[in-house]
């Protein structure tokens, strides 16, 4: 059972707070998963509710490893962006600020007293409507957070992403996981600050 408002990452001992959203940068899927699966394992140990958002093409097995931690059904949640981020061939916003605020209230509900989130974003990579909204949405995410006992970790695969894209993607997060460390992010701005600042 949880004791604090922190979740350890499960990288080198560090812990986010209540509210984080981080973005975390990873070169190849092994580095992914250094990052992911420590992150779920964490959470699973210490009795949190756990979702995860995996592309559509991840293969199942790579979270094998931390499917047998769960407590208890419905701790460990795993969906797919192609029924998340891109449901009905399309990316919404509004859709999927309204899935992380009723997943992690429902969380609560079920009493769970942290949940934890994690999406692969590889899926922005598609060509779909509303795809370009993802920096808007990444921004606004910022503030559902800000309500509830969670913490949210988007994986963004460096050399797929332009490096452009990947700028914006770091002024909407406030943290930054960047080769197993977990950064204060002085690029980071507020949602207001960021639209003004396009």
């Amino acid at each position: 059972m949880r004791t604090s408002d922190t979740a350890a990452v499960g990288v080198m001992g560090v812990s986010l707070a209540a509210g984080d959203h981080v973005c975390a940068f990873y070169p190849t899927l092994a580095e992914r998963n250094e990052i992911l699966l420590p992150y779920l394992k964490e959470g699973l140990n210490h009795g949190d509710k756990c979702i995860c958002i995996v592309s559509d093409d991840s293969a199942d097995s790579d979270l094998d490893s931390v499917r047998c931690l769960s407590q208890h059904t419905g701790q460990l949640e795993v969906d797919h962006s192609g029924d998340t981020y891109l449901k009905g061939g399309n990316f919404s916003s509004d859709r999927m600020l309204k899935y992380w605020n009723s997943a992690i209230s429902q969380a609560v509900d079920d009493g769970f007293d942290f949940a934890r989130g994690a999406g692969e974003m590889t899926w922005a990579l598609e060509k779909m409507p509303g795809v370009e909204n993802l920096v808007s949405y990444e921004s606004q995410l910022n503030s559902v957070l800000r309500d509830y006992p969670a913490v949210i970790v988007c994986l963004y695969e460096l050399g797929r992403f332009s490096g452009d894209l990947l700028v914006e993607v770091l002024k909407t997060h406030p943290k930054v996981i960047l080769g197993g460390i977990v950064l204060e992010n002085p690029y980071y701005l507020e949602h207001n600050e960021y639209l003004t600042s396009r």
